[in-house]
């Protein structure tokens, strides 16, 4: 059983997550922003009964809070084996209602804060050569749809973040797995916790659109076929079934897609061209795990 640290674990698919690799007899550090807020707070009180749960505060705008909350898990446990960063917040509006603060900050939160997070954890990994770096991407990247155009570009960061830093991690042994799951619309807070745009006054020159808005989460959740239940549940049992996985037979990049979009597809194709330029560099190793 694995030592694992996830990030955002106070609601949705990272409080799914974390009870559910504790269940299996993993070693769950749930981190979260606040252990005293509302959910915070609700969530410490929840886990306190759950074998193998521990909670720990991380603020992934903060490298001291990374730096402090791996630093406990180490402590405690001994190692540490696998990072989840599944922390992200969503913005709903007009992108050019989004002031440059607005962008900024949500960028800082959904991808700079997975790599405080990496910077905080990589030192442990690379010394024993060994780890996984899991991260909870989202399928948006390729569906790019109307209204959520911050979210869109943080998840994009994120990605192509993640990507990155794979090659190198690798060379260390550490293996990399990016879950990504489609527009989830119940089990979560996801949408009933977006933020909006600061600059009203834009806002309202959209007017016009606000039906559209207005019935973003209805047209999302009309997506799924009858039959199916899009319960977030299912990206925490993937997120166990690829940790579950031997060493060196993760995949790089898994989708769960309840609107059926074919972003499965069409990552299949981006990591085949990409992998297929690393090697015309000449730097192929980069996409090969070392032991």
């Amino acid at each position: 059983m694995s030592v694992v640290l996830i990030t955002g674990s106070s609601t949705g698919i990272g409080r799914l997550t974390a009870l559910t690799l504790a269940g299996q007899g993993h070693q769950v550090y749930a981190s979260m922003r606040s252990l005293t807020s509302p959910d915070g707070a609700a969530t410490v009180a929840g886990f306190a009964a759950v074998d193998n749960l521990h909670v720990v505060e991380l603020d992934v705008t903060s490298q001291e809070s990374a730096n402090a909350a791996v630093r406990t898990v180490v402590e405690q446990a001994g190692h540490l084996d696998v990072v989840i960063n599944n922390a992200g917040h969503l913005y709903v509006g007009y992108v050019e209602a989004f002031t440059d603060d607005d962008l900024t900050h949500l960028i800082d939160v959904n991808a700079v804060g997975a790599h405080r997070v990496n910077r905080a954890a990589l030192p442990y990994l690379r010394e024993q050569r060994s780890g996984t770096l899991l991260y909870v991407g989202s399928t948006i990247i390729v569906t790019t749809p109307p209204f959520l155009g911050p979210y869109v570009a943080s998840k994009a960061a994120f990605d192509a973040l993640a990507v990155v830093t794979s090659y190198e991690a690798s060379q260390f042994g550490i293996e990399t797995s990016i879950v990504m799951p489609g527009a989830i619309t119940q089990g979560t807070a996801h949408f009933p916790n977006a933020s909006r745009a600061s600059d009203a006054e834009v806002t309202a020159a959209y007017a016009m659109l606000d039906e559209l808005v207005a019935r973003n989460e209805a047209a999302t959740a009309s997506l799924v076929r009858p039959g199916i239940d899009p319960n977030p549940q299912r990206v925490a049992d993937e997120i166990a079934r690829v940790l579950a996985l031997p060493r060196g037979t993760k995949p790089f990049r898994t989708v769960v897609d309840f609107t059926e979009a074919g972003v499965d597809h069409v990552m299949a194709f981006a990591d085949l061209t990409r992998e297929t330029f690393v090697h015309r560099l000449g730097f192929g190793r980069t996409l090969q795990l070392q032991s």
